[in-house]
C-alpha cells in the first residue's frame, strides 16, 4: 500500500521505549525548556538527531561544573593563601588545595605508609580516595612556588572530577531508560556546581551512579563491584545494600541479593586488604578519626552544642547518632515491607543515604553531592527538587559567612551564630521536606510521578516489575484483598441436596 510507511521506513525502532517528556507532565520543567529553545522536538524523540538525552545533558553537566570552577577563581587567584577570611567571605573555600601541602603531597609522601608532621599522623581519607590524591599529585609539577603548586593540584583534580560529574550525569539519564531527562536535575543543580571541587566526594558519586545504572540493567555482579569500590572512596555507598536487602527480601530475589553483596564485599577487600596488611595504622586512620571526631559544621548536634553550657561529649553523640540511624533504617523497613506496592529501589536509597546525613554529627556542605543523583531518580519533580536545592544554598552559604564571621576578628564581617544556626535548621529541613515527600509517594503509588507514567521500577533491574513474596501489614491486606477481587462467588445452593434432588 503506496501511503502506509512500512516497518522498515518508520522512524522509531519497535523495539525502544517511548520516552516520558518532563514538558508534558511538569509545569516547571515546560517553563525551564524556553530556556534551552522550548521542549523535546520530533528529532531527538527519533533519534535522527546528534544531540541525544545523554550527550545534551553531559554537555549541560560539563557547563555547569565550569561555572562551578568560575565561582572558585576569587580563591585561585590568592584567598586560598594569603587571607583566611576573604576564601570565606568570596565562599570559594576548598579542602583540595590545602591538603596538598597538609597531608604530605607536597613532599612525595606516600598515603597510608608515611606518616605525617603535626596531629594527623596519617592520611584520614578511605584508600581510593587516597590513591586519586595520588594521582592527582603525580600529575601535579614539583617546580615553582608552593601557592603555584596547589593551584595547579587544584585544577588537575577540577579535571578529573569533571569527569566524574559528567559520568554521574549520564548514569542517571540512562538509569531510567523511559526517563533520560530526568537526568538534567543533577545537571542543573545548583548545589552540585557549587560543592563539586569542595573535596573529593564525586569519585565515589560517580562510581555509586554507575553501579545504580548496572543494577537497573540487571548486571547483579557488576552494581556489586561497583559499589565495592565505591565503598573504598566513601563510606556511605555501602547503605544502599540495606534497603536492596529488603526489596530483595519482599522479592524473593535472594539469588541476586547475594551475588551482589558477594561482588561489593570482594571489590572492598581487594582495594582495603593490600593496604590493611602492609600499613594498618595509616590504613585504619580514617575510622578512628571518624569516631574521635567532635560535633561539627551542618548538623543539628552542633545547633544543640551551642545551645548548651558543657559541650555534648564525642562518645555519647556517638552512641545517639547511631542510635538514631538504627531506628531510621528500621523504619525505612517497615515501610518497604508494608507499603501497598513494592517501595522504588532508587526511593529508599535516598531516604537511608538522607537518614545517615540527617543523624550524622557532622553534615558538611558537599555531603548534598551523594543525594543529588538519587533524589533525580527517587522524585524527578522540578519543583520538589528546586525547593530542596534552595535550601542547599542557603546553607552552603550560610556556612562560609559563618566562618567569615569567626575569623575576622573584631570586625565581625559575615553571619553570627544565630544566623548560622538558621542555615543549618533550613538545609536540615529542606531534606527532610524531600523525604517526606518520596515516602507519602511510597504510601500513596498514584503519586508517585515515575509510576504515574505507567513504569513499575525501572532502577530496580530484576526487581521491576516481580511479583511480591512476602510482606506482612497493610501490604499483606492488599495483597489478600487484589487475590480474591477476581475470584467468582460461590454457586448459591437452592435447597437441593448433594445428589441433585430437591
Amino acid at each position: 500500500m503506496c501511503g502506509m510507511p512500512s516497518a522498515e521506513t518508520t522512524h522509531v525502532k519497535p523495539e525502544e521505549p517511548e520516552q516520558v517528556r518532563p514538558t508534558r507532565e511538569d509545569k516547571v520543567a515546560a517553563a525551564g525548556s524556553e530556556f534551552l529553545g522550548g521542549p523535546i522536538g520530533w528529532r531527538a524523540l527519533t533519534g535522527r538527531s546528534w544531540w541525544t538525552p545523554v550527550r545534551v545533558i553531559a554537555l549541560v553537566m560539563i557547563g555547569m561544573f565550569a561555572l562551578g570552577m568560575v565561582q572558585k577563581f576569587p580563591c585561585y587567584d590568592g584567598a586560598w593563601f594569603y587571607g583566611a577570611s576573604s576564601q570565606y567571605t568570596h565562599a570559594c573555600y576548598s579542602d583540595i588545595p590545602h591538603l596538598y601541602q597538609g597531608r604530605g603531597f607536597a613532599d612525595g609522601l606516600i598515603p597510608y605508609f608515611d606518616r605525617l608532621p603535626g596531629d594527623m599522623e596519617y592520611l584520614e581519607y578511605p584508600v581510593l580516595t587516597g590513591v586519586f590524591m595520588e594521582v592527582a599529585a603525580w600529575l601535579t609539577p614539583g617546580s615553582g612556588t608552593i601557592q603555584h603548586q596547589e593551584q595547579v593540584y587544584w585544577m588537575v583534580n577540577a579535571g578529573m572530577l569533571m569527569i566524574c560529574a559528567a559520568v554521574i550525569a549520564a548514569c542517571v539519564a540512562r538509569t531510567h531508560r523511559r526517563r533520560p531527562w530526568d537526568g538534567l536535575l543533577v545537571a542543573l543543580a545548583p548545589a552540585f556546581a557549587l560543592t563539586s571541587t569542595i573535596n573529593w566526594d564525586l569519585f565515589a558519586v560517580a562510581l555509586t551512579a554507575a553501579a545504580m545504572l548496572m543494577w537497573s540493567r540487571g548486571r547483579t555482579l557488576a552494581f556489586g563491584i561497583l559499589i565495592g569500590l565505591a565503598t573504598a572512596a566513601k563510606l556511605y555507598p555501602a547503605l544502599l545494600l540495606g534497603p536492596l536487602f529488603v526489596l530483595c527480601w519482599r522479592a524473593g530475589k535472594w539469588r541476586e541479593f547475594a551475588v551482589a553483596a558477594f561482588g561489593a564485599v570482594v571489590a572492598w577487600l581487594a582495594m582495603n586488604l593490600p593496604v590493611m596488611l602492609m600499613a594498618p595504622d595509616g590504613w585504619s586512620k580514617f575510622y578512628t578519626f571518624s569516631q574521635e571526631r567532635g560535633v561539627d559544621f551542618g548538623s543539628f548536634w552542633l545547633v544543640i552544642s551551642q545551645h548548651m553550657d558543657t559541650p555534648l561529649d564525642t562518645d555519647v553523640v556517638n552512641t545517639l547518632a547511631s542510635a538514631l540511624m538504627v531506628l531510621a533504617c528500621l523504619g525505612v523497613a517497615a515501610l518497604a515491607l508494608t507499603a501497598p506496592r513494592r517501595p522504588r529501589f532508587a526511593q529508599l536509597a535516598f531516604l537511608v543515604v538522607a537518614a545517615f546525613v540527617l543523624t550524622n554529627k557532622v553534615y558538611s556542605p558537599q555531603y548534598v553531592l551523594w543525594l543529588i543523583p538519587l533524589a533525580a531518580l527517587a522524585r524527578p519533580k522540578w519543583r520538589d527538587f528546586l525547593v530542596w536545592q534552595a535550601c542547599e544554598v542557603v546553607y552552603f552559604l550560610g556556612i562560609w559567612m559563618y566562618l567569615a564571621y569567626t575569623t575576622s576578628g573584631d570586625k565581625h564581617q559575615g553571619l553570627p551564630t544565630d544566623g548560622y544556626q538558621a542555615a543549618v535548621i533550613i538545609h536540615l529541613l529542606g531534606t527532610l521536606y524531600l523525604c517526606a515527600i518520596i515516602v507519602r509517594d511510597i504510601w500513596l503509588p498514584e503519586r508517585d510521578v515515575v509510576r504515574r507514567s505507567g513504569d513499575d521500577d525501572p532502577s530496580g533491574g530484576v526487581l521491576d516489575g516481580a511479583e511480591d513474596r512476602f510482606v506482612f501489614g497493610h501490604a499483606a491486606y492488599v495483597a489478600w484483598e487484589k487475590e480474591h477481587e477476581a475470584e467468582p462467588p460461590p454457586p448459591v445452593n437452592w435447597g437441593k441436596d448433594p445428589d441433585g434432588s430437591l
